[in-house]
């Protein structure tokens, strides 16, 4: 009888065998996909971001959690597209022009792939019009951008200006985050919301779009 419970604490163990193996026996059994994302996977990952969170896991154990999950995601996805499942919503996200960091940003994009998002990452050093132009085409509900130096937090204006000047600011929500990036720097810019954590940017993301 399958177990969601159980593949929700190998995936926190980042046992991705073992999460693949867990999750193809429920398959087998006929378990509702849906039932395995939302039960099985999307449970473990929550758990696991509210322990690094609490600063009781860290970065290395989030990624072997975001590893194993994928592996259940990758024997859920064909299912799920089937049964034409949607995602919680869509993320654009990247770092954005002149900084090269993606530690940061990749840990948010597993988090919310975690939390059932669909997510684009445009990777690191993306400019203002980059970030509008796979708004547009992918029709996200946000957009996400990373800085981790203080000389690149202008780019993250110049990307909010250029959203506004493209006529398309209303509609998307745009977040920020990264080691300099602040609340009031957030407000100051006009984003729509600031997250301090990988875990948190998920959260926010999901209070933005409901």
């Amino acid at each position: 009888m399958a177990n969601l419970r159980e593949i929700a604490d190998f995936l926190k163990a980042g046992n991705a065998p073992k999460v693949k193996e867990l999750v193809q026996a429920a398959i087998d059994e006929g378990v509702d996909p849906t039932d395995i994302l939302n039960d099985a996977l999307i449970t473990g990952m929550g758990e696991i971001g509210v322990l690094f969170k609490n600063n009781e896991v860290y970065v290395p154990e989030v990624l072997i959690a975001a590893r194993a999950m994928k592996a259940g995601l990758t024997l859920l996805k064909p299912l799920l597209v089937e049964k034409d499942v949607k995602p919680v919503g869509k993320v654009v996200i990247g770092t954005v022009k002149g900084d090269l960091h993606d530690i940061g940003k990749n840990l948010v994009s597993m988090m919310l792939e975690g939390a059932g998002f669909q997510v684009i990452d445009l990777g690191i050093d993306v400019p203002a019009d980059k970030f509008v132009s796979a708004a547009k085409e992918n029709h996200a509900d946000c957009v996400a951008m990373s800085a981790l130096l203080t000389t690149t937090m202008p780019a993250m204006k110049d990307t909010i200006e250029a959203f506004k000047a493209a006529g398309f600011r209303d509609q998307v929500k745009i977040m920020v985050g990264g080691a300099p990036v602040t609340q009031s720097f957030a407000d100051e810019i006009g984003a729509d919301g600031y997250a301090p954590d990988a875990a948190s940017a998920a959260e926010l993301a999901k209070e933005l779009i409901s």
